[in-house]
């Protein structure tokens, strides 16, 4: 760690790195490992919705909010009122333009038009496994949620910016892979590019 910092250090600039994929892909978990790994300040889209929710009434649950039944009624909330979601992204829009930070969001590579903007892939299959195992649900009950709040989230985004999540990879400097790697795996990978671009001062970062 202290040699990632001062790697950082050396270069004197501003790092942004932003990890997106679909739910179950494994963005927040790899997110705040980076953002520990090289001192970072971590961010997430998806919590800053959640205590949006929270403060509109609706009740927490400590794993799988998103998936349930709560989760559910606020996205659909959501796609009759961009407010929530207008309001978030202008938050980490000012937060990201402060540097130093690792965002999780599934808008920031769009609208953000610095930083180092990775995505990570798996198949919806694959995605469930990891979100039943989590959150104690079937695999099953897992997909059917995943395909109802994908569609969903991509018309928010679709109707609000105009991009395609899932399936517009422009914005992004790399796309890996994940349906057979580990977390640790996928985390000691982005190290591995992380520190060549720290080392090369790379303007991505």
């Amino acid at each position: 760690m202290a040699k990632s910092v001062k790697m950082k250090k050396k270069t004197k600039k501003s790092i942004v790195i932003c990890i997106c994929g679909l739910a179950g892909s494994g963005k927040s978990t790899l997110a705040k490992k980076l953002a520990e790994k090289y001192g970072l300040k971590y961010f997430s889209g998806g919590n800053a919705l959640k205590a949006l929710a929270i403060e509109e009434g609706y009740k927490s649950l400590n794993r799988g909010w998103w998936e349930r039944e709560e989760g559910m009624r606020f996205l659909e909330e959501r796609t009759e009122d961009s407010k929530f979601d207008e309001t978030v992204d202008r938050k980490l829009l000012e937060l990201a333009k402060q540097g130093n930070a690792v965002l999780d969001s599934w808008t920031m590579p769009w609208l953000f038009k610095k930083g180092f903007k990775i995505w990570l892939e798996a198949s919806p299959e694959k995605r469930a496994e990891r979100i039943a195992k989590r959150d104690g649900i079937s695999v099953k009950e897992a997909l059917n949620a995943l395909k109802i709040k994908e569609k969903r989230t991509k018309s928010i985004y679709e109707k609000l910016y105009g991009f395609s999540l899932g399936e517009d990879f422009k914005p992004f400097h790399l796309i890996l892979d994940t349906e057979n790697l580990g977390a640790e795996e996928v985390f000691q990978v982005l190290c591995e590019v992380i520190d060549k671009m720290i080392a090369g001062s790379c303007p991505l970062l």
